[in-house]
């Protein structure tokens, strides 16, 4: 979509480039024929998995912290964030590589991540995200049938994989510290009913 006519593009500077975004402005032209400069950190597309497990896989995981396996649960991983300094209990997710689909990224990072690979996937949604500074285009996929898989963190990812029972997973994402997407998925998924 472009801009309105009203508001005339006088130019686009790309200030940095990091291995994960670029980083910039763009001068413009408002309808008031006042000029103002809006920054953007323009960000690879990603992927937000829910992804339900069957109670009798749940045993495989380590550190789950509780014996009970006869119910299904949520798969969810805690990293230590470094850019806020917090450790997260949040859902799997990624980034989106060239030429990817968002469901077959999902498969790829549920997998890579925790080490199950869901024989079924659904996008759930596609949004923007942070409109007011990102160029960031974000999807909730939900992933079921999980099989045991390969595990394969990339050399940034330290973490743990967890579960949640799908009765309290909405609950406990919103406990601190909670992020966005983690319950913004969870929401989703229970509104189009697959919590």
């Amino acid at each position: 979509m472009t801009a309105p006519d009203e508001w005339d593009l006088l130019e686009e500077v790309t200030e940095y480039q990091t291995g994960w975004y670029d980083g910039g402005y763009d001068l413009l032209e408002q309808p008031d024929g006042t000029k103002k400069r809006y920054y953007w950190a323009d960000l690879p597309p990603a992927v937000v998995i829910v992804a339900r497990i069957d109670g009798d896989l749940i045993a495989s995981i380590d550190g789950n912290g509780d014996d009970s396996t006869d119910e299904n649960r949520l798969l969810f991983v805690e990293q230590y964030r470094p850019a806020i300094r917090e450790t997260h209990l949040e859902l799997p997710a990624g980034i989106v590589e060239d030429g990817e689909s968002y469901t077959r990224a999902a498969a790829r990072e549920l997998e890579e991540e925790t080490g199950f690979k869901p024989s079924s996937t659904a996008l759930l949604q596609e949004y923007a995200v942070a409109t007011g500074v990102l160029r960031h285009d974000r999807a909730i996929v939900y992933a079921e049938g999980l099989e045991p898989g390969e595990r394969e963190l990339d050399s940034n990812e330290f973490l743990e994989v967890r579960t949640v029972p799908v009765t309290t997973a909405l609950e406990r994402a919103r406990e601190r510290p909670a992020n966005d997407s983690t319950m913004t998925a969870l929401l989703l998924a229970k509104e189009n009913g697959l919590l």
